[in-house]
């Protein structure tokens, strides 16, 4: 009778959470080994020509370097502030001594128990707490590069391109790891419901996550005619 209750939980939800982490850790080796055929790879490229392109003439440039920065912070303070409010909010239904699955118990496949309510707002919990660390550091090392992009460069500095690039690519590395447990997140809200919809979320985020990291052929030919010296049609 036990195996009857947990069944679909233990299969359909370890299987979507394998789906999404076997797409990552094929996109971690894409990046690595092809990174001009994913938009992770390109973006990286092209950062770390935007640190050396700002201090190259920074006196010009000052305004839109640091303008860039902030509209970065803003999209991990905004990313950090929606992690902890959802985070405070179930931790409050946690903490409750109203049962907030009664009502849902008759539309609701899957366990029932205490136990397992308890298992799914504790692992919603920990992701959205673990995307708002992220993106806090996140926003720690954009703000030191907005302040020492604009520092005086001279020989016996120690605020070298490399070193700026260094912080620059670890704050926007933090935003996307952020952004991507908050994404693993979204198919575990629909636990609440049962396992079912985990399933079909995890399998149905999929071909979304794909057209945003992957660049499609035809962008391909026009990256590479472009760098041909040939327009873009």
């Amino acid at each position: 009778m036990e195996w009857r209750k947990y069944y679909l939980d233990m299969i359909l939800v370890p299987l979507g959470l394998f789906i999404n982490i076997g797409y990552h850790v094929w996109l971690w080796h894409k990046v690595r080994t092809h990174p001009s055929s994913t938009i992770i790879g390109i973006n990286a490229h092209g950062r770390r020509f935007w640190v050396p392109a700002m201090l190259k003439d920074i006196e010009k440039k000052n305004i839109l370097a640091v303008q860039t920065l902030r509209n970065m912070i803003m999209g991990s303070t905004l990313m950090a502030t929606t992690s902890i409010l959802l985070s405070a909010g179930l931790a409050a239904v946690i903490s409750s001594t109203y049962s907030i699955k009664k009502p849902l118990n008759d539309a609701v496949y899957g366990a029932h128990g205490e136990f397992m309510v308890a298992l799914k707002y504790v692992t919603l919990l920990t992701l959205f707490i673990f995307s708002f660390f992220c993106h806090t550091l996140s926003i720690r090392f954009l703000n030191q590069v907005s302040i020492l992009i604009c520092t005086p460069q001279d020989i016996n500095s120690m605020m070298t391109t490399e070193y700026l690039t260094v912080l620059f690519e670890k704050g926007t590395i933090l935003n996307t790891v952020g952004n991507r447990l908050f994404y693993s997140a979204l198919p575990l809200v629909l636990w609440i419901f049962g396992p079912v919809l985990v399933f079909l979320c995890s399998a149905a985020m999929l071909p979304v996550l794909y057209n945003l990291d992957f660049v499609c052929e035809s962008g391909k030919q026009k990256i590479i005619e472009n760098g041909k010296g040939e327009d873009y049609v």
